[in-house]
């Protein structure tokens, strides 16, 4: 007979055969609010299933955070939110890091895995209007309305389908973009619906944009937890907080970008939805202009799911992405 035990009952297991005391466990995180009410939700969870562990939370400034005033593609997106969080737990300053799934690169460094991927709040983008704007949706505001978004993959998919829009680069936190938008310097902005639910600004979502307008980043919504790949204790413990069916989802998504060679600062999208065994992904890539875009979707068994991201990413290869994303590439380093 197989027993199936719950990695809180293995973990109480493996600490009663070695008798030494619990360990101080120490989480990094960026500065951000955003990023802190995330790790301390990871925080709290944690200290729930193990009361008996120490939990702290250490926190570090990404290059993200320090470059505001440019462009996210034209930075780079090799750990731009990541790098000093990963040489944190590399040079075992910290134990594991909790990041935005969207903005882990899907390959890492090497000692360092993905542990665990937590439940995804609404991974949808969302639109947020400036006041005179209220009585809109996106499909009714004006013509050059200035509409703000530092996300390629937002700017392409909205071009796309409203090449009658102005759009602005905005950058800063969720409370600094709001501000901007305010006092008037957007009509409206394009946001993750998930980071306005963490933190209690849920009023702010004005309209959830359908997904035949624009899929959302690989990974959005849901919570990476990122530790050294030899610490089995730490896996052990960390599989308490997973989702199995937010990790099947995303591990589709991620494979889909990894397979494409796509980063987190390109035009890539992506939809996936679970119905018993079945997993069905959705992905497009499209030209920064909006003027080009490739889509399908595939269907299998969620336990598959890192093949049918690259089945996905096979397919739109053979209509044309690959050509898409070189050009994409080649402007950004013309403009770096």
């Amino acid at each position: 007979m197989r027993v199936n035990l719950s990695p809180c009952l293995i973990y109480c297991f493996m600490t009663s055969v070695v008798s030494s005391p619990p360990r101080t466990i120490r989480i990094g995180s960026r500065k951000s609010q955003l990023a802190l009410v995330q790790t301390y939700w990871v925080q709290e969870q944690l200290q729930k299933s193990f009361p008996d562990i120490t939990f702290e939370v250490h926190t570090m400034s990404t290059q993200g955070d320090k470059i505001l005033d440019v462009a996210l593609a034209k930075i780079g997106d090799k750990g731009l939110f990541t790098k000093e969080l990963e040489v944190g737990m590399l040079n075992q300053e910290i134990d594991f890091a909790v990041h935005s799934l969207k903005d882990l690169p899907t390959n890492l460094p090497e000692g360092l895995t993905l542990a665990a991927i937590t439940e995804r709040e609404n991974p949808a983008d969302a639109l947020v209007v400036h006041e005179k704007h209220k009585d809109k949706q996106i499909d009714t505001l004006p013509e050059g309305a200035v509409i703000g978004t530092s996300s390629l993959r937002r700017l392409a998919q909205l071009r796309h389908h409203f090449p009658h829009f102005t759009f602005k680069d905005v950058r800063g936190n969720l409370i600094t973009r709001l501000a901007k938008l305010d006092a008037g310097e957007y009509d409206a902005l394009i946001l993750a619906a998930a980071g306005l639910e963490r933190l209690g600004m849920s009023d702010r979502v004005h309209q959830i944009i359908p997904k035949e307008i624009s899929l959302h980043a690989v990974g959005q919504g849901a919570l990476g937890i990122e530790c050294r790949a030899d610490d089995s204790e730490l896996l052990t413990l960390l599989k308490a907080i997973e989702h199995p069916a937010t990790r099947d989802r995303c591990l589709a998504e991620r494979s889909f970008l990894r397979s494409l060679e796509g980063g987190c600062q390109v035009p890539i999208g992506v939809n996936t939805e679970i119905s018993g065994e079945n997993l069905t992904l959705t992905g497009i890539v499209a030209s920064i202009d909006g003027q080009k875009l490739v889509k399908d979707t595939v269907t299998g068994i969620a336990n598959n799911a890192e093949a049918l991201g690259t089945e996905l990413a096979e397919l739109l290869r053979q209509q044309g992405a690959q050509e898409i994303l070189s050009e994409i590439f080649a402007v950004i380093q013309r403009g770096s």
